[in-house]
């Protein structure tokens, strides 16, 4: 008894001590909490998320409207309670509408939310939520109340100890990544957004609007594996009008001469930017994945669950006893890419084949890998099927792995699938263009329903794209007005 008691009060002094030096001050409150990460731990380690954010989800290419993002959230940086932290702006190429930022100054938008945002205000409103979150720290704070792990990567997948996790992890994508934040996160990110665009004389009374956009798209937890920004970003409660209040108190405060909106240059800037899912990456028709810039194709098991990222694409049934993985190797040929595959995943080799699927150069393997079941402390099996693929210089490689128990009745599936892969030639698919979105003058002055069906909206799609523009479909809009429209 007296050994544990010593034994407790020495732990308790441990943790007590953990605690004490742990503890930083808030650059935002001025208080002091508990961080278990030094700001130089914080920025390494947004440098080390961000190239598996960009893996993931890709970087949408424009230049001139990541230069004008750049700008104007080191504008917005310089005057923020961390000004002498560097803040990193990137778009990513999802249609979901997020906006996210990882500890150290790294901030995504999504080209979702570009083209659902109206004015610069808007935009600018947004960063400086986003910039909120990193100077108030709370996304270090979440970091020492749950580990990230990496994602996507089959290694992690193979690994895990329940087979059944390994579908469920392929489909989260990162959404670890996106913790869910709290309401007084939340309500403290809004003022700081307000605070911080009002200061670089922004109209953050558009930041309110665009947060009531979001509430009247009533959006899903969860399109394509990334999470949306109200599953994020929780309403702290009465958000429209707390934003509209702090903007109001702010202006009243720096009593500039105009707060900018900029409406028109925003949407300018935005004119065909790719709207949805891009087609050009890869995409799906009955249960067939087209890639027309790669030119390949493969089919996927019925009823199979599918999600493509830019480093691979996972297929799994709904039982989450089986996963496909198809991605690609960078060596150069097809034995070293199976030698240096099986090695980097801890794989034993079994068997091994060379083999020609539809013309091109393929071999096959299939592996096992040991796992440790957590219930019963035995040791147990997963297999792996393995076809590598030479095609175009390129070494494509599909994973099929399933528990050994289970192996032999998906064992067929799987092959058949990966015998498919095939070379793309049929024009319809290789010439498949993305939807974008179309900035364009307002003839006459009408109802927004009558302008948008005139300009060839269908009406199917009146609704979605009043709402694209905030606009109700039977107020009018003056003649000479901006609209966004979806086409080609």
């Amino acid at each position: 008894m007296k050994k544990s008691a010593i034994t407790l009060k020495a732990t308790l002094l441990f943790f007590a001590i953990l605690i004490i030096s742990s503890c930083a001050v808030n650059p935002v409150t001025g208080k002091r909490q508990i961080m278990l990460m030094s700001e130089e731990q914080e920025i390494q380690l947004g440098f080390s998320y961000d190239p598996q954010v960009i893996a993931t989800f890709g970087e949408y290419q424009d230049d001139k409207l990541l230069n004008f993002l750049q700008t104007k959230t080191t504008e917005m940086g310089k005057i923020s309670h961390r000004p002498g932290l560097r803040y990193h702006i990137k778009i990513l190429d999802s249609p979901v509408v997020n906006a996210f930022a990882v500890p150290g100054g790294y901030i995504y938008l999504t080209r979702g939310i570009l083209a659902q945002l109206n004015s610069e205000a808007e935009l600018v409103g947004v960063i400086g939520h986003e910039m909120g979150h990193i100077t108030a720290r709370h996304s270090v704070s979440q970091q020492t109340k749950q580990q990230l792990t990496q994602l996507l990567l089959i290694g992690g997948m193979i690994a895990s100890e329940k087979f059944a996790r390994y579908a469920e992890q392929a489909f989260q994508g990162m959404q670890l990544l996106f913790l869910k934040f709290s309401r007084d996160n939340e309500r403290e990110a809004d003022a700081l957004g307000v605070e911080y665009s009002s200061r670089i004389s922004y109209d953050a009374h558009k930041m309110a609007d665009f947060f009531q956009v979001l509430n009247k798209m009533n959006m899903a937890e969860s399109q394509g594996g990334v999470p949306t920004f109200l599953s994020t970003h929780p309403d702290p409660g009465d958000r429209y009008n707390s934003v509209h209040r702090s903007s109001a108190e702010w202006q009243a405060k720096l009593a500039y001469p105009e707060y900018k909106v900029n409406q028109e240059n925003y949407l300018r800037m935005i004119d065909g930017i790719v709207y949805g899912e891009d087609p050009r990456q890869g995409f799906v028709e009955n249960n067939i994945f087209y890639h027309p810039e790669l030119k390949f194709r493969f089919s996927f098991p019925a009823g199979w669950k599918y999600e493509n990222t830019p480093s691979q694409v996972n297929m799994g049934p709904a039982d989450g006893k089986a996963l496909m993985v198809f991605t690609m190797a960078s060596q150069k040929t097809l034995q070293n890419a199976a030698d240096t595959t099986l090695a980097a995943l801890g794989l034993t080799l079994l068997e091994s084949k060379n083999s020609t699927i539809n013309g091109m150069p393929a071999r096959a393997t299939v592996s096992r890998q040991s796992v440790q079941e957590q219930a019963d402390g035995q040791q147990a099996s997963n297999l792996v099927l393995s076809y590598f693929i030479q095609y175009s210089n390129i070494i494509y490689v599909f994973h099929g792995v399933a528990a050994e128990i289970d192996f032999n009745k998906y064992f067929s599936t799987m092959e058949s699938s990966m015998q498919t892969f095939a070379r793309l030639t049929d024009p319809s698919k290789l010439n498949v263009k993305p939807t974008r979105l179309l900035v364009k003058r307002v003839p006459g002055t009408a109802t927004v329903s009558g302008t948008l069906s005139s300009l060839g909206v269908p009406k199917n799609k009146l609704q979605e794209t009043a709402l694209l523009n905030n606009l109700e479909l039977n107020s009018t809009i003056q003649a000479g007005s901006l609209i966004k429209i979806i086409g080609q």
